[in-house]
């Protein structure tokens, strides 16, 4: 199995400042709408202030947010998480997956970005059979000696080497709290755990058709209402 492109929106090559922190409190609403508004006892809330805190987004935001999720305040928008799903350029597997307050505009946006840029979108399933569903735990920890039994004392299935100190762990879609869980008992600093897709096999294309293939995820991770962005290519 090759290491699959995964991006995250918020995270990388938001064109404005705006739009980055725009892709953080939709998170951090979420995450306090599914797990409550208080950071210490919601592991998903407490990462996203954490990611919101380390790009200076500001507090008010990152408290408006909370309050927003938790039902606190209530300015007549509701955040709802989707997921598209079909070909890039040169039949790479995509799916996209959007936090939204308007699912027409959403939906209008990315069939564009398909349509215009050599993509096609399809319906749902067309390209979840090219992906497993995983827990996905990203942390970090200096001085890892065996990366693999890591994985193994944590419960997980696999591990990636980023860079540095940095490491991805895959796992069963029903051990993520498990993983996580040990992983921070063992010492990680653990950035992100979530639900995410892993490409089970990469789409072989060249280097030229990579850098346009490359392009066009990067359109759709730059859109406002995109949240992670997967695709059957090599990392």
């Amino acid at each position: 199995m090759g290491k699959g492109w995964k991006q995250a929106g918020m995270a990388a090559n938001a064109a404005k400042k705006g739009a980055m922190f725009t892709k953080f409190a939709r998170e951090i609403q979420v995450a306090a709408k599914l797990g409550g508004p208080d950071p210490a006892s919601n592991s998903r809330l407490r990462m996203a202030v954490d990611a919101a805190r380390e790009a200076s987004c500001p507090k008010d935001t990152i408290e408006r947010a909370i309050k927003k999720g938790a039902g606190l305040l209530d300015d007549g928008s509701q955040i709802e998480e989707l997921s598209y799903e079909g070909f890039g350029p040169h039949k790479v597997g995509v799916i996209v997956e959007c936090q939204t307050d308007n699912r027409n505009r959403t939906a209008s946006e990315i069939r564009n970005i398909f349509n215009k840029n050599g993509g096609q979108l399809g319906a749902e399933g067309a390209v979840q059979w090219m992906f497993d569903r995983v827990s996905m735990i990203e942390g970090a920890k200096a001085g890892v000696g065996d990366p693999d039994e890591e994985a193994i004392e944590a419960g997980a299935n696999e591990v990636e080497h980023d860079e540095g100190d940095q490491y991805t762990f895959y796992g069963n879609p029903e051990d993520l709290k498990t993983i996580e869980s040990a992983l921070t008992g063992r010492g990680w600093k653990v950035s992100k755990a979530e639900m995410a897709y892993k490409a089970k096999n990469i789409t072989e294309i060249t280097e030229e058709e990579k850098k346009e293939v490359i392009e066009f995820l990067h359109l759709l991770d730059d859109n406002d209402d995109s949240h992670r962005v997967y695709a059957t290519l090599e990392q």
